[in-house]
């Protein structure tokens, strides 16, 4: 009888909660909204014979519409790894295609009707898991690679009657946290988070998979053991093969199960192309000032794009009702010291916050990094991961170039390298700032990469499109 009356709380809590209003959450996920102008340039023996049709006789899926944005232009040709990838990405679609019913996609399907009775009753009847037919695709790589666009594409040919979702992994991990608040007190509330995710979304495209919060690795294994017995497919793209997940972390024995059941339900696809498309831009000057004491340089700057409005201080609502102080801000550009932003208690949730409500940063003062200030390198990475997800425009003063910043960041394998341990050599000789921080490592190159991208002509008139689009639709 105990059992039941947990249930039924469990139920009823559940119940009230769906009354609540998740717009902030459902804003940081990007639905499927794509036009139906991509047609076939090429003959049907340029792909594989399993493709799919769009419903107008017309070739279909994430290979169709790659090679017809090489022929437009819009994409460079000749890269063996995308296209292996594309092939990948390509069979995953037409399974899709083929399984759609099975692995209920269609949210205007009778099989894919949410019928939450289902969920109290499962509390009395043992459910047999409901794993999908169709294995997901991890795509992992160095950076620049093109994941992100190869996972973008292949996103954007779903059918619009699917439930499929494509978020950052950041974005996704703070959905979790909210939600988990939300439920507090119920026996299992990664259970129910499980449920509401797959209510909205069977196919989950998550891009830049990271772990390196034991919180965030405890509560991984956890939550995607309940999405993967629901019948989720992930798509996921990250900087780090599966078995390098969270290396080295706290506690990582409890998060090893968890690589075991990823390795499990995705097919695991390596992108190992030399190439940083990022880099390839052309660059831009005037954006990213190098030196000390030139703050007024950036100022002057700020001021131009801001023009005769008066800018002062501004208060930010973030996640859960935090707060952000803006010491300087007018017509969408902010303007902080690195150390308000970087040497302070903040994370991604604080800087998503920030760029709902501004879409330029005036950043004075970013150091070199080290180990004296290993904490600020972490934050400043993050900030530059949230920028660039959500194409925002950076001007900042820095002590180097972006290379020099992140220089005495190293992996340990580095380390090794520059420096092996030898009994006749002198530590005496040791960098002492040297920062030898994996996790800090590998996300060294990504941050240099999106840096150099974020200061080029392209990105900046891509900046420039978005705003004027949303001055025409405001």
């Amino acid at each position: 009888m105990r059992l039941r009356l947990l249930s039924l709380r469990r139920v009823t809590l559940l119940s009230r909660h769906q009354r609540y209003n998740l717009a902030s959450i459902n804003n940081w996920l990007i639905p499927i909204n794509h036009n139906s102008h991509s047609s076939s340039l090429f003959s049907a023996s340029s792909f594989s014979s399993s493709s799919h049709s769009n419903g107008n006789g017309k070739m279909a899926g994430p290979l169709v519409e790659y090679q017809r944005r090489i022929v437009a232009g819009e994409l460079l040709d000749g890269d063996l790894c995308q296209l292996g990838t594309l092939r990948e990405l390509q069979r995953l679609y037409d399974e899709l295609v083929q399984s759609a019913d099975a692995c209920r996609l269609d949210r205007y399907s009778a099989s894919a009707k949410p019928n939450r009775s289902n969920w109290f009753w499962s509390k009395f009847v043992s459910q047999s898991p409901s794993v999908s037919p169709v294995k997901g695709l991890y795509l992992y790589g160095g950076v620049g690679t093109g994941k992100t666009m190869l996972m973008d594409l292949f996103f954007h040919q779903l059918p619009a009657s699917w439930r499929a979702q494509r978020i950052h992994f950041h974005n996704f991990m703070l959905s979790v946290h909210s939600r988990l608040q939300m439920h507090k007190g119920l026996e299992d509330p990664l259970e129910v988070v499980g449920l509401e995710i797959a209510d909205e979304a069977i196919l989950l495209c998550l891009d830049e998979f990271m772990v390196n919060d034991v919180a965030d690795a405890l509560i991984l294994n956890r939550l995607f053991k309940h999405l993967f017995n629901i019948g989720i497919i992930l798509v996921a793209t990250s900087n780090r093969a599966p078995d390098n997940l969270y290396e080295g972390g706290l506690q990582r024995d409890l998060f090893l199960p968890f690589i075991s059941t990823l390795k499990e339900r995705c097919v695991v696809r390596e992108i190992g192309s030399s190439v940083d498309y990022r880099k390839l831009t052309s660059a831009e000057e005037g954006f990213y000032f190098i030196g000390k004491d030139i703050s007024g340089l950036l100022k002057q700057k700020f001021q131009l794009l801001v023009g005769d409005l008066p800018a002062g201080p501004q208060v930010v609502e973030v996640v859960m009702g935090r707060k952000l102080q803006v010491p300087l801000a007018a017509d969408g550009c902010a303007y902080f010291l690195f150390e308000e932003l970087c040497d302070r208690p903040l994370g991604a949730a604080d800087y998503l916050g920030l760029f709902k409500k501004f879409h330029t940063l005036a950043l004075e003062g970013v150091p070199i990094f080290g180990l004296h200030n290993r904490t600020a390198a972490y934050r400043f990475v993050t900030l530059v991961d949230v920028m660039y997800e959500t194409k925002a425009r950076l001007l900042c003063t820095a002590e180097g170039s972006p290379q020099e910043l992140l220089e005495r960041i190293v992996t340990i394998s580095d380390a090794q390298q520059i420096a092996p341990r030898t009994s006749s050599r002198s530590r005496k000789s040791d960098d002492p700032d040297l920062c030898v921080d994996n996790e800090l490592g590998f996300a060294k190159d990504r941050t240099i990469s999106r840096l150099t991208e974020m200061n080029s002509r392209e990105y900046l008139e891509q900046h420039s499109r978005m705003l004027q689009e949303k001055q025409s639709s405001s």
